[in-house]
């Protein structure tokens, strides 16, 4: 089975559809499959919903399909740095289920485990929990929460070979191998792809099995959020 294909367009055509559950990975703009989302912007697929821990920045990341109105749902637990989702959120365009970060990803990892739902402490006491089963263990209570699993969940890594085992490279890891087991369809998006085979199987950060499709985007733009530097004399 080929997994490589040759752009980010074709590595989504036949498998993005209106209306739905999209994974994202990434923390910030690290980490992030760049080329996949603007190939999801040409879509033109809407009525989106999408997990994401952050929800990107003003024209860059998924700021690019609140700009364009493709997403109408966001699952994530960390919405600043970005103007357009505040006005859409408040002006009741926007729909929004915050969620606690570690939380976040262990329903992504519990999606991807098989697990339907959890229980856990965050939120107990909280508008997280409500609408959600409480029960206590040991006297102390805990919230339920659903597992998910994307219809696609769209990931970055450093390296693939042409089997999809992936390679993450330090920090850029974050939700990405979560959101890649989670998915029914995972697409991911590499700086390089090399023979199978190439990896000593101990360098191996995610099998192959979890991976459906692969796109090479050799020069992302990689882009800091909040740059902070010291001045000269400081």
């Amino acid at each position: 089975m080929n997994k490589v294909f040759p752009s980010a367009d074709a590595a989504l055509k036949g498998i993005i559809k209106d209306g739905q559950l999209l994974g994202v990975g990434g923390f910030g703009l690290c980490g992030i499959p760049e080329a996949l989302i603007d190939a999801l912007v040409a879509s033109g697929a809407k009525n989106l919903t999408a997990i994401s821990n952050n929800a990107g920045v003003d024209g860059f990341g998924l700021g690019k399909l609140l700009a364009t109105r493709q997403i109408k749902k966001m699952i994530s637990s960390y919405v600043g740095e970005n103007k357009e989702f505040e006005r859409q959120y408040l002006a009741g365009e926007l729909e929004l289920e915050f969620t606690p970060q570690g939380t976040l990803a262990e329903k992504l990892r519990a999606g991807g485990a098989g697990i339907p739902a959890f229980f856990t402490k965050t939120g107990v006491g909280t508008i997280v929990a409500d609408g959600k089963e409480i029960r206590e263990f040991d006297g102390v209570k805990y919230v339920m929460e659903r597992s998910l699993v994307p219809d696609v969940s769209l990931v970055k890594a450093y390296m693939a070979d042409k089997s999809g085992n992936l390679v993450f490279r330090k920090t850029a890891r974050n939700f990405n191998p979560n959101v890649a087991m989670a998915g029914k369809i995972t697409v991911v998006e590499v700086e390089k792809i090399v023979e199978t085979g190439t990896f000593d199987p101990d360098q191996v950060h995610l099998a192959g099995i979890y991976v459906h499709r692969i796109v090479l985007n050799a020069t992302p733009e990689k882009r800091i959020e909040q740059r902070t530097v010291t001045k000269v004399g400081a």
